[in-house]
């Protein structure tokens, strides 16, 4: 079923016709807030600010546009992304989050009430980074305890701002279509796309350079769908069994891996994780010690140095690609479900060997899918630098994340329509 039959189909369904204009609903309420800004703000030194930093436009594509206009939701979703990040890895460590996140329903909804409830100082911590570097921008005339009032609303309204998204968020995908805190992200870049075009066409007269990097765009756009629809189909047997009376016939199915199982987690983890530092060390960078301060200018710095930031960045989207499939897929799981339904793999004994062999399958095409997303993520430094345009930079970025929301929602919507067709046969 090709992508626009889906889409009418769906549109011909009720209930999925309302999901759909829920979604879109929840992204109207979205921009409109993403247009409300702070008090007291420059908007033309706001545009050279973002403009000469790479940090900052990665920081305004995640917060969906609304740093450009320093907008009461100019953090975005990144607190609530630091926070499942951490939430994550604290599951991993704590017998106690991780016997809680095996507890079904009960458990997901109590670590998702920790979330939340970690967001808070998280986006109180951030809202302070990113209102102390644009005060000492020229950007908001104040900020800090000489001026108390205007302090606090711009604090209060940045950690509100992130948790009214976090919020919509979670309302998309419980009674929308697809992933809320990506299909926001998504709606921020589909947003800047018509500003994005405009300046390029702008200050870029090299059309040779504009005629190659929509070529480039193409074929990125076909590696990314090639690669996240690649998978390695695994055979697996299953025997003849006589339960009671009755016996069963073997047959023959197959375990699904995916090249890149993650989707576009590990890029949006990645820059949630690469912001951080640079938000929190702009608080500290006048503090009166002296080591305090000279670290933090250290780090702010770094972050701000092409090289170090696109290593990093490469090197954080590969380890999270590992670390997000070996969360998401446990082959001691899999070879034990198949081992108690009778199955196996054809060659591999059930049991310890094909865990072992579905660890190492799995490994070696994570690989190839995790280096795709680092090559993918910095390659618009590179080719901004080859080409001298610069207005595209964030583009590889954009991409993926557009095209990996786009994939998982057509697929969403198409398995909804295939649950229901065979819903109308039962009836």
């Amino acid at each position: 079923m090709g992508m626009f039959a889906a889409l009418l189909e769906a549109f011909r369904t009720q209930d999925l016709r309302n999901k759909i204009l829920y979604t879109l609903g929840m992204l109207v309420v979205f921009r409109f807030l993403a247009h409300v800004p702070l008090p007291g703000v420059d908007q033309a030194q706001l545009q050279n600010v973002i403009a000469g930093s790479q940090l900052l436009n990665l920081l305004d594509l995640f917060s969906g546009g609304g740093l450009a206009r320093l907008s009461v939701v100019a953090l975005g979703v990144n607190p609530y992304i630091n926070a499942s990040i951490i939430m994550t890895l604290l599951n991993q460590t704590i017998p106690a989050l991780e016997q809680l996140s095996k507890e079904g329903e009960y458990g997901r909804n109590k670590i998702n009430q920790y979330t939340r409830i970690l967001t808070v100082p998280l986006a109180l911590l951030q809202g302070i980074g990113v209102a102390v570097f644009m005060q000492r921008s020229g950007v908001i005339p104040a900020f800090g305890p000489q001026d108390l009032g205007l302090t606090l609303a711009i604090l209060a309204s940045l950690t509100t701002g992130s948790l009214i998204l976090m919020w919509l968020g979670e309302l998309i995908s419980e009674n929308g279509i697809g992933n809320g805190i990506s299909f926001i992200i998504f709606a921020g870049i589909v947003g800047r796309l018509p500003t994005t075009m405009s300046q390029t066409l702008q200050v870029q007269n090299n059309f040779i350079a504009l005629a190659s990097i929509a070529v480039i765009g193409v074929l990125v756009i076909a590696a990314i769908i090639y690669i996240q629809e690649g998978q390695r189909r695994v055979p697996v047997q299953y025997a003849k069994r006589v339960r009671g009376t009755r016996m069963y016939s073997g047959g023959s199915t197959f375990i699904p891996l995916r090249v890149n199982s993650a989707g576009v987690i590990p890029i949006i983890f990645a820059i949630s994780i690469l912001l951080l530092p640079s938000q929190v060390g702009q608080y500290f960078t006048t503090s009166e010690t002296d080591w305090l301060k000279n670290l933090s200018t250290g780090v702010v710095a770094a972050f701000q140095n092409p090289v170090f930031f696109n290593s990093l960045y490469f090197v954080l989207v590969v380890v999270f690609t590992f670390f997000y499939t070996a969360f998401t897929f446990v082959p001691n799981d899999v070879a034990d479900n198949i081992k108690r339904y009778g199955g196996f793999i054809p060659g591999i004994r059930p049991g310890r060997p094909t865990a072992e062999f579905l660890q190492r399958t799995v490994t070696r095409i994570t690989v190839a899918g995790a280096l795709f997303l680092g090559i993918v993520a910095v390659m618009p430094t590179l080719i901004g630098d080859i080409t001298g345009v610069q207005t595209l930079r964030l583009g590889g970025t954009s991409i993926l994340i557009v095209v990996g929301v786009v994939v998982e929602t057509m697929k969403q919507l198409e398995a909804q329509l295939l649950q229901r067709s065979y819903e109308g046969f039962i009836r």
